[in-house]
This record gives structure tokens, sequence and C-alpha cells, in this order.
């Protein structure tokens, strides 16, 4: 009887340890499948990219000629904004370097001129100040004029004193100017006040008008890289109708199907805008020679600047966005027309 009792308790205890050790191996088995799966996603990803970008290269004179294409369109507008951007900072150090010239009264004398010039040095958005008396302003003129002789005939001097301001680092650009040039025009004894920012101005404006140009071409070329891209891709899917009809027949998804092409466009894409970076280098080193001769010729230590880690990033974005785009477009349109019937 004890026999049969412990007998018969043994299969109670069996089943009620038995769920006990169930639940953890069901949870195991899901993560794994769950791990396997995505770690499947993820080999298949690099798989198809890697083999996209070694199908291009199997046709190396058709892709070569593609990227080229890619790589014109990309530099152009590229090319223009460095240039831009190398003369606009000089057009920066220009403004920066402008004087500012305080034209005093006939009735104020050099004494209270100087006064105010030592009062104007203290400021902190002036870097330096120059004074030049009324006779020093004289023996100037006459010397740049030409005409001493006539003015050693006048009874008393005609010019006034002249306080030549030096703005500081931080006054960079033609609005800070003013608004220095209007505070120190309201100082007693002050009859005019001078700076030549006009030119600058003007420049300024030129160079946003250049800007915007740029802008406009870069947005025309860029739909242009996405129509060569897109029509690339749409060839490469006809030559390949019959191998994507076998896989759709085998059940292929859409996103399976499709995943090779997009890596395609990426691949152009990218390689494009490598190319575009190499051309703008190219024609910035074959441009540096005059510029630099140009610079030294007007005592000037400015270099062209090439493409710096954003811009190269940000034409690389560019590239890999265009021909994803293109790819997409192309595939979204032809490629829902092969269906296996």
């Amino acid at each position: 009887m004890k026999d049969v009792g412990q007998r018969g308790a043994m299969p109670a205890q069996n089943n009620r340890r038995q769920p006990q050790g169930e639940i953890p191996s069901r949870q195991g088995a899901s993560a794994g499948l769950e791990q396997s799966s995505l770690e499947a996603y993820f080999s298949h990803h690099r798989q198809t990219a890697k083999s996209s970008l070694l199908r291009l290269f199997k046709t190396p004179l058709s892709s070569l000629m593609t990227w080229l294409v890619i790589a014109v369109a990309l530099a152009l507008p590229m090319g223009l904004l460095v240039l831009l951007s190398n003369v606009t900072g000089i057009t920066a150090d220009l403004e920066g370097s402008s004087r500012i010239s305080l034209y005093m009264k006939l009735d104020v004398e050099d004494q209270a001129a100087f006064q105010l010039s030592q009062e104007i040095q203290k400021r902190a958005d002036v870097e330096s100040v120059h004074f030049i008396n009324r006779v020093e302003a004289l023996e100037e003129f006459k010397a740049i004029s030409g005409w001493g002789d006539v003015l050693a005939y006048l009874d008393n001097n005609p010019l006034p004193s002249v306080i030549v301001v030096q703005p500081a680092p931080m006054v960079n650009n033609a609005q800070q100017m003013e608004i220095l040039s209007s505070a120190l025009g309201e100082n007693p004894g002050v009859e005019n006040v001078q700076v030549d920012l006009q030119w600058v101005k003007r420049l300024n404006a030129l160079f946003e008008v250049l800007g915007r140009a740029t802008l406009a071409i870069a947005l025309l070329l860029g739909v242009a890289v996405i129509l060569i891209i897109g029509n690339t891709i749409r060839l490469a899917i006809e030559n390949r109708r019959d191998e994507i009809l076998v896989v759709k027949l085998v059940g292929g998804t859409d996103p399976y199907v499709r995943r090779p092409f997009l890596y395609t466009g990426f691949w152009y894409g990218v390689v494009g805008a490598i190319m575009a970076w190499l051309l703008v280098n190219i024609a910035l080193w074959w441009l540096s020679g005059p510029v630099n001769q140009m610079a030294s010729l007007y005592y000037s230590r400015f270099q062209l600047s090439g493409l710096s880690i954003e811009a190269t990033g940000m034409l690389l974005v560019a590239g890999a966005f265009l021909g994803c785009a293109g790819a997409w477009m192309a595939v979204k349109r032809h490629l829902d027309e092969i269906e296996p019937r």
C-alpha cells in the first residue's frame, strides 16, 4: 500500500513540476527566434548591399559613366558654394578692417578734440584711435593734392581736426559698423562721420543673389540626378524581369524584391558624391596658384579653403538621399507592374 501510494503520488508531483519548467523554455525559444530573425534581417541587408555594389563593378564602363554624370551634377553647386564662402570671408575681413573718420567742427580746438579721442578710446567696441590735428591735416592735404603753393596764400587753416577710429574685432559687419558710427557721431563737436561701407553692402547684396541662384541650380541638378538614377534603375528592373518573376512566384515579398534596387541607387549616389568631392578639390587645387599669386600682389595672405568636414558630410548625405529617392521612384512605378500570372 505504501508503494502504491508512493507510486500514485509521484505522477502528481511530476505534473506539478512540469508546467514550471515549460514556461522558461518557451520564453527562451521565442527570444531566440526573435534574435535569430533580427540577425537574419541585418545579415540579408549586408549581403544585399555588398552584392549590389559588386553588380555595379561587373559593368564598369556604364557604371562609371553614370557616376561621372552624377559627380558633375553634384560638383557644380558645391563648387559654387565653396567659392562664395571664400569670397564672403574676404568681405567680412574688409568690413572688420574699415575705419570710421570723425571730422570735427572748425570752431573746436585741437585740445578739446584730443580729449574726445581719449574718451572714445575707452569704449569697448573701439580698438584704437588716431588723432590728426588741424596742422597735420593741412600738411597731409598739401602732400596729397599738390596744391601746396595755393594753400600757402590762405590766411586761416580751412581743414578741421580728424579722429580716425579703428573698431574692435567684435564689430565685424556693416550693421554693427553703422551702430558704432551713429553713436560716435552724437558726440558734441563732431561735424561729419565718414565710413565707406556702401560698396560692401552692394557686394553682399550681389552675393545674396548669387547664393540664391546657386541654390536654384542645386535644386535643378538634384532633380536631374534623381531622374538619371531612376532611369538607370528602370533599365536594371527590365533586365532582371525574369528573375523578379521567379522570386515573386516562390513567395518573395515586395520589400525583399525592392531592396537590391534601393541599395543600387544608394551606391550610385554615394560613389557619385565621392567623385564630386574629388572634382571640387581638384578644381580648387587648380585655382589655388593664380589666387595665391593675385593675393600676394595685394599683400594679402588669403588662401582658398576647400570643403570642410561638414560640407563633405552634407555632400555624401545629399548623394545618398538622391540615389535612394531616384531608386524608390523607379521601383515604386515599375516593380508593381511585374506580377506573375
